[in-house]
């Protein structure tokens, strides 16, 4: 008699349970509010040029195609650091990074700043 065989398939049920849920994982209200804020903060940034398969685009631009990934992708993130890694920092389609010019010329990897602002959204630091 196998004495451990009601523990084993309690615990298969609690895998397979978990794994079910994170199937459909979506981002909890505060993080989906953080995430909206991070695209809403990227409208903004009229200054920049985004740079996404060798195109440039402006803020607005790059703020729409965020939000359009996120709601494509929406029931696969849990966080807005998965927002960033999924969404706004590469392509799907060519698994180019994406990039940020900034307004003195300089370019950073998107993935990058944007955690960057996430970090300053998290810390309750105002737009510079």
């Amino acid at each position: 008699m196998d004495s451990f065989k009601p523990l084993r398939a309690a615990l298969l049920a609690l895998v397979l349970g978990a794994s079910a849920l994170a199937a459909q994982a979506t981002p909890s209200a505060a993080e989906g509010k953080l995430i909206d804020t991070l695209i809403q903060r990227v409208s903004q940034m009229s200054a920049m040029v985004f740079v996404r398969n060798g195109s440039e685009y402006n803020a607005a631009d790059a703020a729409k195609h965020m939000q359009a990934k996120y709601d494509h992708f929406r029931k696969e993130l849990v966080t807005a650091e998965d927002f960033i890694e999924r969404c706004a920092s590469r392509s799907e389609m060519t698994g180019q990074a994406y990039k940020v010019k900034l307004a003195g010329g300089a370019v950073r990897d998107a993935n990058e700043f944007l955690n960057n602002e996430l970090r300053a959204l998290r810390q309750g630091t105002p737009k510079p």
